[in-house]
């Protein structure tokens, strides 16, 4: 076996934190193993928690940046472990901390219930007004096409704890919750009343962006949720100009 082959020793420094141990000062543990080419991060924690110290708490389900669970910041970058190739980093030390703007459960693992509660509000699923009879709701190519960018979003809450509105106010809706809501407002399928625009006319919602694309950079699906905030400020205008002059506009 060659030398690359049998990869080289990394140490992996985690920051450790238990919210449920109140005299446990966060700090960062530090953990030697050994990297061959082709291993990602999550697959370094898991050998961490299952052969070097089974108290290491994170997240992780698919393996395959589906599930968006394994998010967390990488040497200084925002990241799905599953999909970050240890042996990528020029340094071989590599620094794991929780995702920003979310409490800390313990280790990795990170209170989502915030992300969770603006992403309700939103109503995130299809709204029809129509009785349709259990018939299917056909679309053309061209109308999927207007929504599969924000298809892709897998809720992994990076652009959440990338972005830089909701670490000074937390009331904020988030990029992911307006990115969800601008693939509703684009479905050709959906027929929420244009009303529901008011409820993100304010600085809680659309106008609370300062469009620096942090969210863009970290998202691992090219999303760019500030797309979705530049698409919806534009609706929210032409539904003002045309709620002024008495009339009903379009999405």
């Amino acid at each position: 076996m060659s030398e690359r082959d049998q990869g080289a020793y990394y140490t992996f420094k985690i920051l450790r934190s238990d919210a449920s141990e109140p005299a446990d000062e966060p700090h960062f543990q530090s953990y030697r193993v050994r990297v061959i080419p082709g291993l990602t991060v999550l697959a370094v924690l898991l050998r961490i928690r299952d052969e070097i110290d089974g108290t290491l708490a994170f997240r992780s389900s698919c393996r395959s940046a589906v599930c968006g669970s394994c998010a967390m910041v990488i040497n200084g970058k925002i990241d799905l472990a599953c999909r970050t190739q240890a042996g990528a980093f020029e340094s071989r030390t590599i620094i794991l901390e929780p995702l920003p703007n979310l409490q800390i459960i313990k280790d990795l693992v990170v209170d989502m219930t915030p992300f969770w509660n603006m992403y309700e509000k939103v109503k995130p699923y299809l709204i029809r007004n129509t009785s349709d009879e259990g018939k299917e709701i056909s679309q053309t190519e061209e109308e999927r096409g207007r929504i599969d960018q924000y298809v892709n979003c897998i809720l992994c809450a990076c652009c959440y704890g990338a972005c830089p509105v909701l670490s000074r106010d937390p009331d904020y809706l988030g990029p992911a919750a307006l990115a969800k809501l601008q693939r509703f407002a684009l479905d050709s399928r959906d027929e929420r009343p244009r009303s529901f625009l008011d409820e993100i006319d304010s600085d809680k919602g659309v106008w609370g962006c300062d469009t620096v694309l942090r969210c863009i950079d970290a998202c691992p699906k090219n999303v760019r949720p500030t797309d979705s905030i530049v698409g919806l400020r534009k609706s929210l205008l032409k539904h003002r100009l045309f709620k002024r002059n008495g009339k009903s506009a379009k999405w």
